[in-house]
């Protein structure tokens, strides 16, 4: 979903004023500093940003407060993002903390609430988190936020000790008169500071200047909760009087409910009733089973006797999809890039690269399946979940309920991952908790719902990765060079359909499905990208990380591939030589390749064993990663990745510590998709479950993995999501240096027994 930002950069420019939100009132009870950055939503003719409206007592400003400092001397940082392991907690800490010169030590994250003037993300307009944007968006507003709470703190320290605020400064949480040796904690100051005027700027500290951005290894915000069991999920709230939500899903995508028998769900010892709702997102009424507890939910969801109607269900099977896309790939699409005469290359090339290149559906499998609290009242909703799409999810819950969006109010709670499937287009998981709260309060349970999804549930209930097809023509003449690119692809469009769509889909194009192949990096004088996007699929699709990346960088690393073995040539090489001015992909390439020992043969196996290298190359969300695979196929065909050497340029890194780990956990969760991945349909029905036959990557599997952070005094962009896209066609071109066989389908699975 990281496209947003290549079509709200105008907006994400927008002026932001820093304006001091408490004067006493916010922290009135705990007598703090509250400093907060008023992020216009809105812009005059001018391109300026309105000024902020005042409310509350005595004409105090309510913008979004960003930085509280509690009398205790505590530095609580507001984060608007979510914390789903990624270590966004941490990254907007340090920057905060790094210009307030804070101690770490006394530093603490909370998530903020949905407030979509306050709390909008400056990539895309709204309030969410997602497109590796974390820290991207935040790194000068959070900068600001500190550098001006230091300021403040240091004007109140300088009227208190009757000094100049030169002659003051700051170090670990304390504000220090070196000539007197007095010093005054963050605590002592906080009333005080609360009083002092906001400066109209600061000065930000330099590179050079940096005690942590970039410098250590900070202990992570969320990590000693999530260690010690006081991290709070929404499996973990409990709310007076809660009932367990279980819905009955149809197993196949379209089928409508048109019958439900209770009779034995209602035996089941815990089971408190059954509820009929309105689903926003499904056709017709679903059911959901209420209980005290998840378990009897779970068994009484289960003992429902239900009958649907699929007459208007999508009953295809993958091999019919297969089969359907192949044939659209055999006809002109609609056009995305189209630059020279690719025809007339491929015409006259001495050589044509002819290949087709096929990625299955796949589900998010977060460890977390979709969970959320709803606790409806007569004027508003409360809603608590590991929340990451705030501005959709607030304002679809309101026009379903009748009220407004700011009568819907969204605790921010830990999520245990998501990889897009919590930042769904049309709040569908959302949606539905908040129906079946609505519909339980109108039968006669007028009381906190915390809906369910088993694990079967989140794997079978839609919305993933689509399915796409990919079928290109490379021409390359005499000399191996490339002349013409000719590529078509057939997938699911993401955006169609929602509420993005007139934003983001123009001519027929969403720019989600073409992403990393309409503007490929490589020189080639002629370059051709059509798409064909259905609209006759029924199965739900959504970003999954890495979005379209996730597929166009498997089809184009393997193509170059395919054409550096065709020219005779070291693949390395022909990369890098087909870069031409791109300096920080070659940056990237050439890391990995130094580090990965290239140009060293790799130590052979025992007989009948064989093992090679393969490289990729990918920039996604404004980052480039490079990697190289090693991997060993034995006398039976079996694969065994050994290792995987990467290099990123990220820009700045923030915590390189928390690179790194992206990096890797990219790397296993991208490696899980090229190995064993893939959901299957059966007469529209979606065949896997459960993590035994939707396969994650197991311990045994994760290879040895190396990450190298390319030095940058660029500003920081993601990394979340960049380290997956290079995975899969590293392997697979690895596979091809130990083997000759080239993998054009994943998951690879059993293709190299064969």
């Amino acid at each position: 979903m990281h496209v947003l930002k290549q079509h709200a950069q105008s907006r994400a420019a927008a002026a932001f004023a820093t304006i001091n939100v408490s004067r006493r009132g916010f922290m009135k009870g705990a007598s703090g500093l509250a400093l907060g950055l008023y992020i216009a939503p809105l812009l005059g003719r001018d391109g300026q940003a309105r000024a902020a409206g005042q409310t509350g007592e005595q004409g105090e400003f309510a913008p979004n407060a960003f930085v509280r400092v509690t009398p205790d001397g505590e530095v609580v940082v507001i984060a608007k993002h979510i914390e789903m392991g990624q270590g966004t907690y941490t990254g907007l800490a340090t920057l905060v903390a790094e210009e307030l010169d804070a101690d770490w030590a006394s530093v603490r994250v909370e998530g903020a609430p949905a407030d979509t003037q306050r709390y909008q993300n400056l990539a895309f307009g709204i309030q969410g988190t997602g497109g590796s944007t974390s820290i991207a968006n935040s790194f000068e507003q959070m900068r600001q936020a500190g550098a001006k709470a230091r300021a403040m703190l240091v004007a109140a320290a300088a009227e208190h000790l009757e000094v100049s605020p030169d002659s003051l400064s700051v170090h670990q949480g304390k504000v220090i008169h070196q000539a007197s040796g007095r010093e005054l904690g963050f605590g002592e100051l906080a009333e005080a500071a609360a009083d002092q005027p906001v400066p109209d700027e600061v000065t930000l500290k330099s590179p050079e200047q940096f005690t942590l951005i970039g410098k250590q290894q900070l202990m992570r915000q969320d990590g000693p909760a999530k260690t010690d069991g006081s991290a709070r999920f929404t499996q973990d709230v409990q709310l007076d009087g809660m009932l367990i939500a279980v819905p009955a899903h149809p197993t196949r995508f379209g089928s409508r409910l048109t019958g439900v028998d209770d009779a034995e769900t209602l035996k089941v010892p815990g089971v408190v009733a059954s509820v009929r709702f309105s689903s926003p997102t499904r056709d017709g009424d679903l059911v959901a089973v209420l209980a005290t507890n998840t378990w009897a939910a779970i068994k009484g969801r289960d003992a429902l006797s239900l009958e649907w109607d699929d007459s208007q269900a999508f009953t295809m099977g993958s091999e019919a999809l297969e089969a359907d896309y192949r044939e659209r790939a055999g006809q002109p699409g609609d056009t995305v890039t189209d630059r020279g005469d690719a025809a007339a290359a491929l015409d006259d090339a001495a050589q044509v690269i002819e290949a087709d290149y096929v990625v299955p559906y796949l589900a998010h499998a977060a460890m977390e399946p979709l969970n959320c609290v709803v606790d409806l009242k007569d004027d508003h909703c409360n809603i608590l979940n590991g929340e990451q799409w705030q501005t959709m999810d607030q304002k679809q819950v309101a026009e379903l309920l009748g009220l407004a969006p700011e009568q819907v109010r969204i605790q921010q709670l830990f999520a245990g991952g998501s990889f897009g499937r919590r930042a769904n287009p049309v709040s569908d998981y959302v949606l539905e908790a908040a129906a079946i709260a609505k519909a339980a309060r109108e039968q006669g349970q007028a009381v906190p719902i915390k809906m369910v999804w088993t694990r079967e549930d989140d794997t079978r209930g839609g919305y993933y990765r689509p399915f796409n097809y990919h079928r290109a023509r490379l021409a390359l003449d005499a000399d191996g060079n490339l002349t013409a690119w000719h590529q078509r692809l057939v997938g699911q469009s993401i955006m169609t359909g929602t509420p993005m769509e007139s934003m983001m889909v123009k001519d027929g194009i969403d720019p989600t499905s073409v992403e990393g192949v309409a503007e490929l990096a490589y020189g080639v004088p002629s370059l051709n990208v059509e798409l064909h996007t259905p609209s006759d699929i029924g199965v739900p699709v959504q970003w999954w990380r890495s979005v379209g990346h996730t597929h166009t960088g498997f089809s184009t690393e393997s193509l170059i591939d395919e054409a550096a073995a065709a020219a005779g040539q070291d693949p390395y090489q022909y990369r890098r030589e087909r870069l031409g001015e791109r300096p920080r992909w070659q940056g990237v390439l050439d890391l990995a390749a130094e580090k990965a020992g290239w140009s060293t043969p790799l130590e052979g196996g025992a007989e009948g064993v064989k093992r090679g290298r393969g490289i990729a190359v990918h920039e996604s969300f404004g980052s480039y990663v490079a990697q190289v695979a090693e991997v060993t196929v034995d006398a039976d065909g079996q694969l065994k990745v050994d290792r995987v050497v990467c290099a990123v340029d990220c820009g700045l890194a923030v915590n390189p510590d928390m690179v790194r780990a992206q990096m890797e956990g990219g790397i296993g969760f991208a490696l899980a998709a090229a190995l064993h991945s893939e959901l299957t349909l059966d007469d529209g029905q979606v065949q896997q479950s459960n993590f035994h036959d939707f396969q994650v990557l197991r311990l045994n599997e994760m290879p040895e993995i190396e990450v190298h952070i390319l030095p940058s005094a660029e500003a920081p962009t993601g990394v979340g999501e960049p380290g997956v896209p290079p995975l899969a066609p590293a392997v697979t071109n690895a596979i091809f240096a130990a083997t000759g066989q080239r993998i054009r389908r994943l998951p690879i699975a059993d293709q190299l027994k064969g």
